[in-house]
């Protein structure tokens, strides 16, 4: 049972998270041979100013975009 957990910054639709859930699927089933009924994908979202990177939260970025 494949079990995807991936964490993002707020903001995705709900399209492109669905694309996301496709695609992940997806490639568990080419790659790994995995059956789609037991592929599970949580898709998190993170406020900004809750994720850092680089020394820097991601909302002070907002501004410049590219480095976010």
């Amino acid at each position: 049972m494949p079990y995807v957990n991936l964490q993002i910054t707020k903001g995705a639709t709900r399209e492109q998270k669905a694309e996301i859930v496709k695609q992940f699927t997806q490639t568990l089933v080419s790659v790994l041979g995995k059956n789609p009924a037991n592929t599970h994908i949580v898709i998190q979202e993170i406020e900004r100013e809750d994720w850092g990177h680089a020394g820097v939260l991601v909302a002070d970025r907002q501004g410049n975009p590219g480095k976010a």
